[in-house]
């Protein structure tokens, strides 16, 4: 497993289906993190059972000022910021175009797309200036997804979400590549947590059949176990991963080898 011993982690998220699971794997590296997600309470029950120093901001990705504040946080409490983990997102209804409402569409690209824009543009400015101070360096890892990759039929507006992450991630990767920062994105497909779960809940068909949906294009036949994204997740993040970046990494089963 990679070490993070004595940098700063910043996760978004963190009480979700890959939230949790990776705010234990970054303390048992050793990171100091600062965590948020929309639950005050199930977020410091989080960070009172994490054996790490954390902070914890309870907020709303789509509210500009919780990006701010995060690294405000960052930065009084642990010196600074050395790595973000923009995972905060959500799932759509899983139906055609046309029949999603418009509010739940908006609603989709402003926590999945504008989330990810407001974090970054809060993340660069002081990993930028820690670099430029002290040489420092920095790494992003924004949470996207195998629909950003290509089209997702009945997601539209979560596959158009992650497509604009994918462009925030490689844009703002070359704008800093000689600035100490590396910005990637991770593209799982589906996988078992929550959110995937509870889009299949929402399926106007049989769960099963929803599942055997989703699986259908993956040579694997299969759904991601949360583990396996988590390690990409982790690679991406690695101070020791120091020669990639502006990268889309796929962990999905083969679909788009295909």
């Amino acid at each position: 497993m990679a070490c993070f011993d004595g940098l700063t982690v910043l996760l978004t998220g963190a009480t979700g289906g890959f939230g949790r699971p990776l705010a234990k794997k970054l303390a048992a590296a050793g990171a100091r993190l600062v965590l948020s997600d929309l639950d005050k309470a199930s977020l410091e029950a989080l960070a009172a059972s994490l054996d790490a120093e954390t902070a914890v901001l309870p907020g709303d990705v789509v509210d500009e000022s919780l990006s701010e504040g995060l690294v405000n946080l960052a930065r009084e409490r642990f010196g600074g910021l050395d790595i973000a983990i923009n995972n905060a997102g959500i799932a759509q209804t899983f139906v055609k175009l046309h029949l999603i409402p418009s509010e739940e569409a908006r609603r989709v690209i402003d926590v999945d797309l504008m989330g990810v824009f407001y974090a970054m543009k809060h993340q660069l400015p002081v990993m930028e200036r820690q670099h430029r101070a002290s040489g420092r360096k920095g790494a992003i890892v924004n949470v996207a997804s195998v629909a950003g990759l290509a089209g997702a039929p009945r997601l539209a507006a979560y596959t158009a979400a992650k497509h604009g992450v994918i462009g925030l991630t490689r844009a703002a990767a070359a704008e800093y590549a000689t600035r100490g920062i590396r910005i990637n994105a991770v593209c799982p497909s589906f996988s078992r947590t929550e959110m995937v779960t509870e889009t299949l809940k929402m399926s106007p068909v049989a769960s099963t059949r929803a599942e055997a949906g989703l699986t259908r294009g993956v040579p694997m036949k299969r759904l991601a176990e949360v583990d396996e994204v988590l390690n990409v997740i982790l690679f991406a993040a690695d101070p020791a991963n120091s020669f990639m970046t502006g990268q889309a990494l796929a962990a999905d089963g083969g679909i788009t080898a295909v």
